[in-house]
């Protein structure tokens, strides 16, 4: 059987099955602990006309700590139900029950992008700024997931990426210079959609102080936003070659945007984000939330050591 106490002793085989170090999932675990017993009375308070009191009943055959590493193995492995319930000896039906009484909880103890955007919402100062825009620069750029193939006539046209010739659903990101995550689009998108229209339904609001970079999938993005500070590189017209100069301005601008590029491979490192999405769709944004929250925790605690 697959617990805490068994798991810890070996840290390499522990990061490899939950995506974060053994004193990271401590920190967060020792969080989800102070903060379960209230979120387990609130929501077993949401039942109306209870039959017998808070308390009463079957009780989880895991402890916090256990369900909780349980979710991250899922997260990080995407392995089925089934063998999650073979290795925390559980039945299928209790493995899915638990993860998602966990999911509500653990996103109120990590740092998600909505949590930090709505924060730099409110910056006010140049100092302040500064804190969440190091250097006053952001990157934004989406990323692309396969799912399964829907079955629906229309579904299949609207989620088929002619990019990456699969069905898939998009995700808009904003990052820092430190890659961390500061807006993720609040729904995903279908995967028809252009990169640059997503931009257009959802774009994240930055103070005036910042540059914002793009890719060339947000060509014409001046032009739409003129008090937008957008960087782009430069694009190549038809049988004219770029000169050197503008050759070494847009490999600048590469070394300076890849740190959006290196987050979404953070993010894809988690099987949940990286292979083919097998869940509901409905619960997509759910578990994208808490992949970009588990990121940003550990690009902060990172920078904290």
């Amino acid at each position: 059987m697959l617990n805490y106490d068994r798991l810890s002793r070996k840290p390499l085989l522990f990061r490899s099955f939950t995506g974060l170090e053994l004193s990271e999932f401590d920190s967060i675990c020792k969080e989800v602990e102070s903060k379960y017993p209230e979120y387990e009375i609130k929501r077993l308070s949401k039942q109306k006309e209870r039959a017998r009191s808070i308390g009463a009943g079957r009780h989880f055959k895991l402890t916090v700590r256990d369900r909780f590493l349980m979710l991250l193995v899922y997260y990080k492995l995407y392995i089925t139900h089934t063998l999650s319930g073979f290795l925390f000896d559980l039945d299928q039906s209790n493995v899915h029950r638990d993860i998602r009484y966990m999911e509500p909880i653990v996103k109120s103890c990590i740092p998600l992008p909505q949590k930090l955007y709505n924060i730099t919402r409110r910056l006010r100062t140049v100092q302040e700024v500064e804190i969440y825009f190091p250097g006053f620069k952001a990157f934004i750029d989406s990323t692309e997931q396969e799912i399964q193939r829907p079955k629906n006539k229309r579904k299949r046209k609207n989620y088929y990426s002619g990019k990456k010739k699969k069905h898939t659903v998009k995700t808009q990101l904003m990052v820092n210079k430190e890659g961390k995550i500061l807006h993720k689009s609040n729904q995903h998108k279908k995967g028809k959609q252009h990169d640059y229209s997503v931009y257009k339904d959802e774009h994240p609001i930055t103070p005036p102080q910042v540059k914002n970079y793009f890719d060339l999938g947000y060509y014409g993005i001046e032009n739409d936003f003129p008090d937008l500070k957008a960087i782009l590189p430069v694009k190549k017209k038809r049988n004219i070659e770029l000169t050197k100069t503008e050759k070494r301005y847009n490999k600048k601008h590469s070394r300076q945007r890849v740190v959006v590029e290196h987050t979404i491979c953070r993010i894809k490192k988690f099987g949940i984000m990286g292979s083919r999405y097998r869940n509901r769709l409905k619960r997509y944004d759910v578990m994208s939330d808490i992949v970009s929250g588990l990121v940003n925790y550990r690009i902060i605690h990172s920078r904290r050591r």
